[in-house]
């Protein structure tokens, strides 16, 4: 397939939405912010704001233990230098697990830089970066998460960007047993977020303004009691649950990751003097 042919390819797929949603005041509440959070559109559409007293934040009333998890995102336009736009599952504690959608803003005309880690046990640092192929605050996009036995894949409007492998057996901790919430925020953090914390917030173009629509969970949702709604069985059915990258999806994301990665902590050998981390020497 040449190049051209392939980019064609990947833009089609980036037109397709999720036909199932989920309602906002179903399945989220809203945390912190101080009415800086809202749903509006009866329950169909969220939105994030920060001004320079506060940002805003909002988490699932579900835990989940596997599943693939879409929502859709406009992110704040403009000038958004020093906010970050955080969406990711998290089981907190000590030794949690964690997987995350960061969008660090930047100046106006200049790319939103795509953040995301995977952390496991309390282990982080295994981070990957991206710019998109489109303006991300023009219009609502998909990104998604499949978190399943075998690996985490992270997708952009159906365009796998990200996988990250089940290796236990080669001693590398992989997200499988705490079960985690979905959690959102708009927050500042011009310390680091733009240029090194070399671009400060513009609080004058404030508030700053993220929106969020169709959710959609297919996932195994956890009870208080640590009961799962998902049997083996069950789980087994579900296609989700066994879902693997075919080699048109592998293409997409080596297309992905030749053409809009800006950062890999699997090839910084100054951040890992003492050499890179085991699961980069096991592709």
């Amino acid at each position: 397939m040449s190049f051209s042919k392939f980019t064609l390819l990947v833009l089609l797929i980036s037109t397709i939405t999720i036909a199932s949603a989920g309602n906002f005041y179903q399945d989220f509440d809203l945390t912190w912010g101080d009415g800086r959070s809202r749903i509006l559109d009866n329950g169909n559409l969220l939105t994030l704001s920060l001004d320079k007293s506060s940002g805003s934040g909002f988490q699932s009333k579900n835990k989940y233990l596997f599943g693939k998890i879409d929502m859709q995102l406009k992110l704040v336009p403009g000038n958004s230098a020093g906010t970050v736009t955080a969406y990711y599952l998290s089981s907190k504690g000590r030794k949690w697990d964690e997987i995350d959608f960061e969008f660090l803003g930047n100046l106006s005309g200049d790319p939103y830089t795509l953040h995301t880690n995977v952390f496991s046990h309390g282990k982080g640092n295994r981070e990957q970066q991206f710019h998109l192929w489109f303006d991300p605050t023009a219009d609502f996009h998909t990104y998604s998460i499949l978190w399943n036995p075998q690996h985490i894949i992270f997708s952009v409007d159906g365009t796998p960007i990200r996988e990250f492998k089940n290796m236990e057996s080669k001693g590398i901790p992989f997200p499988k047993n705490q079960p985690m919430r979905i959690y959102s925020s708009l927050w500042n953090a011009d310390d680091w977020a733009t240029r090194g914390g070399l671009v400060k917030t513009d609080w004058s173009k404030a508030p700053f303004t993220a929106s969020y629509r169709n959710f959609n969970a297919n996932a195994c949702t956890v009870s208080p009691s640590g009961t799962s709604s998902c049997s083996s069985t069950q789980s087994n059915n579900k296609a989700w649950f066994s879902e693997e990258l075919d080699s048109t999806s592998y293409q997409r994301l080596e297309w992905v990751q030749k053409n809009h990665m800006i950062y890999n902590y699997c090839t910084d050998i100054k951040r890992f003097p003492q050499g890179l981390p085991k699961e980069c020497r096991m592709v």
